[in-house]
């Protein structure tokens, strides 16, 4: 796709000078920051309307705007099961049942809770499995951020991914999670702004100046396969979707980047209010995106090697327009970079570093920050597609966290020994499967065929077999989690 010396131009000065107004946000926010807390959970003092944000801007990176598009577009709405259905879902969840006892327990970080509840070996573990959990996801953006600069201007994609690298974290450095909240409520909103003038322009241009009819045109001229969102013609089909969207709907909800905002919200009542907020309109405009991609198989019948959405920001939006959507679409990547970067810093500097003698300082933590970005820098220069990168970033701690979280808010007493268990035969049996390469559990015999079950689904099942097998004798009584809430 040629593009125009003169858009290059605008968009490059209005980059910088985007650039230029995130960092100063960036200075500001660190005025904020006094104490570990502040960098970590912005003092816990974030309202309603800066909680949602953060984590609907947190969320909403390359994954739904860039990778589910193209694999929608190739495929079908089958292949939005991660995300966004799933993670979309994750952030219902979340806030129905998670939100409220984790605030109350007034933590900073996810393995704080697996030490409170399992002790300080399970805290470790927890740690060791969530930090690398990130990097996939974090390389991901990095990926997907230096293909655009890469389509726009031609940078080849390993210094773009430096480049990107090294903007995404220069502000999270400054303020923390201060940092991010702020910029992440500018971001989204030019996130949503964008993705409304786009939706809105290509369908007027389909409907040849009527938006209904463009929509129309989608529904008709589209095959009705691609319309499928669950698959029921085999029972192997549906379980494999129900096992890539499971990965997204709970493989998170031990995430630190989910949790940290929890921790942030000035209340109980907020952070509940901000998963639901943010769940409801991820999946609303995580729709546009999916829509877009199958109007783009009308506009551009032929197969594109470029991601659809610059494509057809470039081909129907006014060079102004154009350069205010990429700008959003830079947003939409830089706020689930610098989220992503801290969350997993935030682990090692709090849950890590002090048992190697480093004191859980503002220093540690931005020395973390760095740790991350080069890991997962690293990372994104070995290849791996920013779909599989997202898939096992999510898988990890879904295997690996997801039993242990559970038992430890709704039962008691909670067995130290049979969380570490839990955990590391759910992360190994993962692991067995991605060093093998192996997508499905071992087969085993279904009704009429058979049937590969997703390794989401088989190791987060054995993970609780594990638990509660070396819990044996049970003597687990089911309680309220406000019970189990209390510091």
């Amino acid at each position: 796709m040629e593009i125009e010396s003169s858009l290059k131009w605008l968009l490059a000065v209005t980059m910088v000078l985007y650039l230029v107004v995130m960092y100063g946000i960036g200075v500001i926010a660190q005025r904020k920051v006094h104490s570990a807390e502040d960098f970590l959970v912005a003092g816990r003092k974030l309202p309603l309307s800066f909680a949602w944000m953060t984590l609907l801007a947190t969320w909403f990176g390359a994954g739904t705007m860039l990778t589910a598009a193209d694999e929608v577009r190739s495929d079908g709405l089958t292949r939005a099961a991660l995300d966004p259905f799933g993670a979309g879902f994750c952030l219902l969840i979340a806030g129905l049942f998670i939100a409220g006892p984790m605030w109350r327990m007034q933590l900073l970080t996810v393995p704080d809770f697996f030490r409170r509840k399992f002790g300080s070996t399970a805290e470790l573990t927890s740690s060791l499995i969530l930090v690398p959990s990130y990097f996939g996801w974090i390389a991901a953006q990095f990926t997907a951020l230096a293909e655009v600069l890469q389509l726009f201007f031609g940078i080849p994609l390993v210094w773009g991914i430096l480049i990107v690298a090294i903007v995404g974290t220069g502000y999270t450095l400054m303020g923390g999670m201060w940092s991010v909240t702020l910029t992440d409520a500018v971001q989204i909103s030019l996130v949503l702004v964008g993705l409304l003038v786009l939706g809105g322009v290509v369908l007027f241009e389909l409907g040849s100046g009527n938006m209904l009819v463009g929509i129309t045109r989608v529904r008709e001229e589209t095959d009705p396969q691609m319309w499928t969102i669950i698959p029921t013609e085999s029972f192997a089909s549906l379980v494999g979707w129900i096992g890539v969207f499971a990965i997204g709907a709970l493989g998170n909800l031990p995430g630190q980047d989910l949790m940290q905002r929890v921790f942030a919200a000035n209340s109980e009542r907020t952070a509940k209010w901000a998963c639901l907020v943010a769940g409801v309109l991820y999946l609303l405009f995580g729709a546009i995106p999916l829509l877009l991609a199958l109007a783009g198989n009308i506009l551009f019948p032929e197969d594109m090697e470029t991601k659809i959405l610059p494509a057809l920001a470039h081909a129907f939006l006014h060079p102004v327009v154009a350069v205010i959507f990429l700008v959003a679409l830079l947003s939409a990547i830089l706020s689930t970079i610098d989220s992503a970067i801290l969350s997993p810093a935030s682990v090692l500097a709090q849950n890590v570093f002090p048992r190697i003698g480093w004191a859980d300082t503002l220093k540690s933590n931005r020395i973390a920050i760095v740790l991350v970005a080069v890991c997962s820098l690293l990372l994104s220069y070995a290849g791996e597609s920013a779909y599989a990168l997202l898939e096992e970033a999510y898988l990890l701690t879904m295997v690996g966290l997801f039993v242990p979280l559970i038992v430890g808010l709704y039962t008691s007493p909670c067995n130290s020994k049979a969380a570490v268990v839990s955990m590391l035969v759910g992360t190994g049996i993962w692991a067995v499967h991605f060093a093998m390469g192996w997508e499905t559990f071992l087969p085993v015999v279904g009704f009429l065929e058979t049937l590969e079950l997703p390794i989401s689904l088989s190791a987060t099942t054995y993970a609780a077999i594990a638990y509660f097998c070396v819990q044996w004798p049970w003597r687990t009584r089911w309680t309220s989690a406000t019970e189990q809430a209390s510091p």
